[in-house]
C-alpha cells in the first residue's frame, strides 16, 4: 500500500506515470504508444517476478529463450550456455518447471530476464517465495548481475535483501521517506 510496485511499474513502462518523465536506455517512456512501450519492455527491460511466471508446459530451456523467440531473434547458444552456467541451471535445461526447487526456479527466471541482454532488470520481490538459503542464493545472484554492470531495480519489504543493493530507497505512503547508500 506505500506505492512501491507502482512506482516499479511506472519505471519498468508497465504503467505511465501521472507526472515526471522515464527513462530507460536514454529513452523517454513519455509519450510513446502501446507498441513502442512494447518494443522497449521486450528489449530493455528483463523482469523477476515473485511467483517466477515460468510456463509450465515448456521446458527450461524454453522458458529461458522464449523473450528472444517472441523478438523473433535467434538465440545466441554461447550466451546461453554462458547465462545458464553461471546461475547454475544448465543441467537443468530439459526439465519442466514443476520439477524445480523454488531456488531453481527463481534462478530459470533470472537465466530468463538477462538472456536479452537488457539494460534494465526489474526484481519485484524475488524472494518472497523462497527459503532463506534460496533467498541468499538469489540475492548473491542478483549481486553479481549487479557487479558485473547490469541495472538491477529491486521491489523488497525484506531489509536484508534491500541491504544487498547500492542504494535503497524506503517509500512510505507514497512519499520516499529514506534515499541512503546501502553499500560501501
Amino acid at each position: 500500500g506505500s506505492g512501491k510496485s507502482t512506482l516499479l511499474h511506472c519505471l519498468a513502462g508497465l504503467d505511465t506515470p501521472t507526472s515526471g518523465d522515464v527513462l530507460i536506455a536514454g529513452r523517454s517512456l513519455t509519450g510513446m504508444n502501446d507498441r513502442q512501450l512494447t518494443d522497449v519492455r521486450r528489449d530493455q527491460v528483463g523482469f523477476v517476478f515473485q511467483s517466477f511466471n515460468l510456463l509450465p508446459t515448456h521446458t527450461v530451456r524454453t522458458n529461458i529463450t522464449m523473450p528472444l523467440r517472441l523478438a523473433g531473434q535467434k538465440v545466441d547458444e554461447d550466451r546461453l550456455r554462458e547465462l545458464t552456467g553461471r546461475l547454475g541451471v544448465d543441467g537443468l535445461l530439459g526439465r519442466l518447471p514443476a520439477t524445480l526447487s523454488g531456488g531453481q526456479a527463481q534462478r530459470v527466471a533470472i537465466a530468463r530476464a538477462l538472456i536479452a541482454a537488457p539494460a534494465l532488470l526489474v526484481a519485484d520481490e524475488p524472494t518472497g517465495n523462497l527459503d532463506s538459503a534460496a533467498s541468499q542464493e538469489v540475492l548473491t545472484l542478483l549481486r553479481s548481475t549487479a557487479d558485473a554492470g547490469q541495472t538491477v531495480l529491486m521491489v523488497t519489504h525484506d531489509a536484508d535483501a534491500a541491504a544487498a543493493g547500492d542504494r535503497v530507497v524506503v517509500i512510505r505512503d507514497g512519499r520516499v521517506v529514506e534515499d541512503r547508500e546501502a553499500r560501501s
